[in-house]
């Protein structure tokens, strides 16, 4: 399949008209490639770890969900990682795409693979945005779990660095609704709430985000952004895979940019 076909199926599923007006989904670089056999390497992040990456495994398109370019360049100057980017792009002849929250809302987007991974059932969007599609996902437990099996689950399955939750009375609670959102969720607590969710996983949460979730019996669990989002670059590899591509590979080279020291 070439490069042009490729982006064509894509879109036709997750259409970049459907990102947000501060967002910059689509084509970031486009050195020339769109006639090309794809051989894509699948990231959360462009970073110069994955292009390095995509020249040593000869890939021709860096698939990312995180945006290469979100604000306008005053400048391209060496040594800045953007320019860095570019100019490896234009020797390589790689060019760099992004699917961000146009992918956020589809099936099998960020914000489904989560509910996947907890295998909720009767699943529907947290903010619907067109039909059967939307921001985040709400869903049953199917049997339902209490607090801490639940955060156990989280833990086993998406392996976070630290996974951080607001404060609980009883970790032995009943947990039956929950709601998901991949990536920087803290701007849907008040929706989430207003759900009947009893517990949000998400990322990127503040101090006094958890504090509004607690006052508002909302249990708050921040799992962080990579461990969140990562999985749903997992299912796009296999997604792709069954296209029939030249070839298709998740990066080795993502990074997740928190540490923590034990």
């Amino acid at each position: 399949m070439k490069i042009a076909d490729l982006i064509t199926w894509f879109e036709a599923w997750a259409n970049p008209t459907w990102c947000e007006s501060w967002d910059n989904c689509g084509w970031q670089i486009e050195p020339g490639v769109l006639q090309e056999k794809a051989r894509v390497l699948v990231c959360l992040t462009p970073t110069l770890a994955v292009m390095q990456e995509a020249i040593a495994l000869n890939a021709n398109l860096i698939f990312a969900h995180h945006p290469l370019i979100f604000n306008p360049l005053k400048s391209l100057r060496t040594g800045e990682a953007i320019a860095e980017m570019v100019r490896f792009a234009f020797t390589h002849n790689i060019g760099i795409y992004s699917a961000h929250t146009n992918f956020d809302q589809v099936q099998d987007g960020t914000a489904d693979v989560l509910a996947q991974i907890l295998e909720l059932k009767e699943v529907t969007p947290i903010l619907p945005t067109q039909a059967g599609l939307g921001y985040g996902r709400i869903g049953l437990l199917e049997p339902f779990l209490t607090l801490q099996e639940l955060l156990a689950t989280i833990q086993t399955r998406l392996a976070p660095p630290n996974l951080i939750f607001s404060p609980s009375a009883d970790l032995q609670q009943t947990i039956s609704r929950v709601a998901v959102l991949g990536g920087s969720g803290a701007s849907f607590i008040s929706a989430v709430a207003k759900s009947g969710a009893q517990a949000y996983l998400t990322s990127d949460c503040k101090f006094h985000q958890f504090q509004e979730s607690r006052d508002r019996s909302l249990i708050l669990i921040d799992a962080g952004h990579y461990a969140t989002e990562r999985p749903a670059c997992d299912r796009l590899v296999q997604k792709f895979q069954s296209l029939n591509l030249d070839w298709v590979q998740l990066s080795k080279k993502d990074e997740d940019f928190r540490q923590f020291f034990a």
